[in-house]
């Protein structure tokens, strides 16, 4: 029951997470990235601390030192996502962000020396062949965007693998504050040495900085942090990469973008990725023992 519970929490981080696509569209014409980041992980960590202030009271260096790496390797992962959508397309720059998709199994296979499902190893293949056809848009060439993006999906990679790791042995709401906390440090680090002190107050710029911080931060990291404690990496990072297919979704309802062909053979070939790593395809086993009886 509990391993369906933190599926679930993973599916709802998805779709938050694609929701906030939109909300990051509407915050960029009113803050720099650098500028979101700051605000989205500062009040994230503000609310997180005053809901579980008594969690507080549990620190020690262990979960701080933990905290500190996935704090660090999600600051950096969505640092170097901005740095190199300014030199390659969006498409391009969602694609390769949701590639971590099929690193996390490598990392788990170099940590643990553990044999990588081949199920769950095709679902992750799989579901990156699915996000391709959902926003890849051909352009020749490969540019220094391209490598910044990239390295953005291993960072993303080694926060899932980490999460993965740690909560284990830690509580995973304390955990949360933590990692959130630090990236917070590392996002107003960069957003003074930038000297991007100009926030904008407007309602709209407020509103959307808001929606990534209580949705997009504090409940979608909170809720993954919790579920990886019930799931193992790769399962978690192929749930989470649907995060592209909610994308679409929230961008044709909410900002009428068209529905083509290509985006529907995307999103099927997501799901058959999720149903396979999820089933194992025990189903057809089961059909064809059935037939021998």
């Amino acid at each position: 029951m509990r391993k369906y519970i933190g599926e679930i929490m993973l599916c709802i981080t998805a779709v938050i997470w694609g929701s906030g696509f939109v909300a990051s569209a509407i915050s960029l014409e009113h803050y720099t990235p650098y500028q979101i980041l700051a605000g989205r992980f500062l009040v994230g960590f503000i609310i997180l601390s005053i809901i579980f202030n008594k969690k507080l009271k549990t620190l020690n260096r262990e979960i701080i030192k933990k905290g500190f790496v996935l704090g660090f390797f999600l600051y950096v992962a969505f640092a170097l996502q901005t740095v190199g959508l300014q030199f390659t397309t969006p498409s391009k720059n969602a694609f390769l962000t949701a590639v971590n998709v099929v690193i996390v199994p490598f990392i788990a296979f170099l940590a643990y020396k553990r044999k990588i499902d081949k199920f769950e190893l095709f679902g992750a293949v799989l579901a990156i062949i699915g996000i391709g056809f959902l926003s890849l848009q051909l352009s020749a060439g490969v540019n220094i965007g391209d490598l910044l993006t990239l390295a953005c999906a291993v960072a993303f990679a080694y926060q899932i693998f980490y999460t993965a790791k740690y909560v284990k042995d830690e509580d995973p709401i304390t955990l949360t504050i933590v990692q959130i906390f630090f990236a917070a440090v590392f996002a107003w680090i960069v957003v003074l040495f930038k000297g991007e002190f100009n926030f904008s107050m407007e309602t709209e710029a407020v509103s959307s900085i808001l929606y990534l911080a209580i949705f997009s931060t504090t409940i979608a990291y909170l809720f993954q942090t919790i579920a990886q404690k019930f799931t193992n990496e790769t399962k978690a990072a192929i749930i989470l990469s649907t995060e592209s297919f909610w994308g679409m979704v929230f961008s044709i309802v909410l900002l009428g973008e068209v529905l083509t062909t290509r985006m529907v053979i995307g999103a099927i070939l997501i799901l058959i990725a999720i149903i396979i790593s999820e089933t194992k395809l025990a189903f057809l086993k089961k059909n064809r023992v059935e037939k021998l009886i």
